[in-house]
């Protein structure tokens, strides 16, 4: 959770954008948004578990109906216990567009079946494949401090919230974030296989001790699955390299964050937080070297320390700012085109956020430990 004490100003919205963030298919929806004057924010539940772990970072739609998943409702990922420590939360919670919410996993760190260097602190690495497998990320602390983080690890749990598996590996230190081209659970139509993009944020950050240091990554990890057995590790590739990272007192760490694949999936958007700006690197399904820090889509304007970042229904980057209370939406062109207020509390509120055609665009808010929506 950000502590920082700036504040966020709401700026004018055209109404044009508003119809691009709710992006309804309907006719009769799209007329209505058409004539929305702003868009209107509300909240759809709290986030907090029975355990009290607080601090919500990932956020992911579920894709289909298995398990105790249900089909539309929103998982979110707790980076902290109740104890406030960052790197210590260990839940993952279900909420329904109704509001409707329960505990989908409490993770055990204790009597995890593979390896995590340094136990559980769940980030907003946060996906859900087709196939029913959950996949979220760990940066473990001990006492909630940087000096004590530890590289984690990604941790795969089964549609009824159990743990089945960890994902390790000399690449994976400190996964951040994730998205997913996901072809797996689609009834044979396509090869059981899922591409994980991951940015990992704990390359020599700690020992950095709060210097910026130019070693931030992006992965791809391919992997083979089936709803009938946990996922494996075909591969994995370095996309992306030399990102900007360091330690911080209030957020633990900053560095690459949120990812999105572009819609014809040539793209990858990535939120370049301490550069201010949203990379983009070309050809991630396919290209077999690291493009570096890849190329500049937009940079200053409006945004300010991006963090969470998803792409609209309609091919718009919908970012959300780590010093302000603002979503940026960005052109696929780079041109921002938009400034929407989400929380007038301003800095260290925002991180992940998901939009949904037909619904909304769903984000978490730190400050109120709450899932919102802009629709």
């Amino acid at each position: 959770m950000r502590k920082d004490g700036k504040c966020g100003l709401l700026m004018t919205v055209p109404t044009t954008t508003v119809v691009a963030l709710l992006l309804s298919s309907g006719a009769a929806n799209a007329q209505h948004m058409a004539n929305t004057k702003s868009p209107a924010v509300s909240t759809v539940s709290s986030t907090v578990p029975s355990n009290g772990d607080i601090n919500p970072y990932g956020v992911f739609a579920v894709p289909r109906t298995i398990g105790r998943l249900t089909k539309g409702n929103i998982l979110v990922s707790n980076f902290n216990a109740s104890n406030n420590f960052q790197g210590t939360g260990t839940t993952i919670v279900q909420i329904s567009p109704t509001g409707n919410f329960s505990l989908f996993a409490q993770i055990n760190p204790a009597t995890l079946p593979g390896p995590c260097p340094g136990g559980v602190g769940l980030t907003t690495a946060l996906v859900v494949l087709r196939s029913g497998w959950v996949i979220v990320g760990s940066l473990p602390t001990t006492d909630g401090m940087a000096a004590t983080a530890q590289a984690g690890c990604l941790i795969v749990l089964n549609s009824n919230g159990n743990v089945v598996e960890t994902i390790t590996d000399p690449q994976i230190n400190g996964p951040w974030d994730m998205n997913v081209f996901d072809q797996t659970g689609e009834n044979g139509n396509h090869p059981s296989s899922a591409m994980l993009f991951v940015t990992n944020v704990l390359n020599g950050t700690v020992a950095g001790g709060g210097q910026i240091v130019n070693e931030g990554t992006v992965l791809r990890i391919a992997l083979a699955s089936s709803a009938a057995f946990p996922p494996v590790v075909t591969s994995i590739s370095v996309l992306g390299s030399g990102f900007s990272e360091r330690t911080d007192p209030a957020a633990l760490v900053i560095g690459p964050t949120g990812m999105a694949l572009s819609k014809n999936n040539k793209v990858l958007y990535i939120a370049d937080s301490l550069n201010n700006r949203i990379a983009a690197i070309a050809d991630p399904l396919s290209r077999q070297t690291s493009a570096g820090i890849g190329s500049t889509l937009s940079s200053g304007g409006s945004l300010n320390d991006p963090l969470g970042l998803t792409l609209a229904v309609n091919g718009d980057i919908l970012t959300t700012n780590g010093n302000d209370g603002n979503l940026v939406v960005t052109k696929p062109n780079g041109v921002q085109s938009g400034t929407i207020l989400l929380d007038p509390a301003g800095a260290g509120v925002l991180f992940g956020l998901t939009a949904v055609a037909g619904q909304g665009v769903y984000f978490v808010d730190d400050g109120t430990n709450t899932l919102g929506i802009l629709h």
